[in-house]
């Protein structure tokens, strides 16, 4: 081979592995699907956390009360999952419009219900140093073709937890207080994207 005929590296190649794994995933993900077409107009609210670790598990305890409460039409998943980054954004692969609802560890009063955008947050979701935000997941996902959530399309319901790494079921109690308002602020978001 001459100095000049070493084969090009692709621009997943140069990607760290993990994102590049995710691009890979996103694209066989995303198959069929990456065409434009008509559908549906499809949400999922998905609950967000670690059950096992008390305040963390405020996410899919407000998917389950969810459950509880609301008829799942045809265009309506409730979900829970215990995974963010490139996983997170696998699971919203196919929906128009997605509630994302977990812990938030800002520093801030525990129980505090907010609702953000995309935008406000940009590294949520970052819990390690081998995954992505879900911004940037999000982001990576459509490159490959994914149908996701367009940003403005996305909030994030984030209960201020007290502790999120102690084992434990129970939420702490100001947390545990805060369900019942972070359920209705999904109810709410769900009204107003009829």
């Amino acid at each position: 081979m001459g100095p000049n005929m070493c084969p090009k590296a692709s621009r997943e190649t140069l990607l760290p592995p993990d994102v590049a794994s995710g691009l890979q995933t996103a694209r066989r993900l995303g198959g069929a699907c990456s065409r434009p077409r008509r559908r549906s107009p499809r949400t999922i609210v998905l609950g967000v956390g670690n059950p096992l670790l008390r305040d963390d598990g405020v996410g899919p305890r407000v998917a389950q009360q969810l459950r509880a409460t609301v008829r799942s039409p045809s265009a309506l998943v409730i979900d829970e999952c215990s995974c963010g980054g490139l996983a997170l954004m696998e699971r919203l692969v196919g929906f128009e419009r997605a509630v994302v609802v977990d812990a938030l560890c800002t520093g801030g009063e525990p129980g505090t219900v907010r609702t953000l955008t995309l935008r406000d947050v940009p590294t949520w979701h970052r819990r390690s140093t081998h995954d992505v935000d879900l911004p940037l997941a999000l982001a990576v996902g459509r490159q490959a073709g994914a149908l996701l959530p367009a940003d403005d399309d996305v909030r994030l319901v984030g209960i201020e937890a007290a502790d999120v790494f102690t084992f434990g079921t129970v939420c702490t109690p100001r947390v545990e207080a805060a369900l019942r308002r972070a359920t209705a602020e999904v109810l709410r978001l769900l009204r107003f994207w009829r």
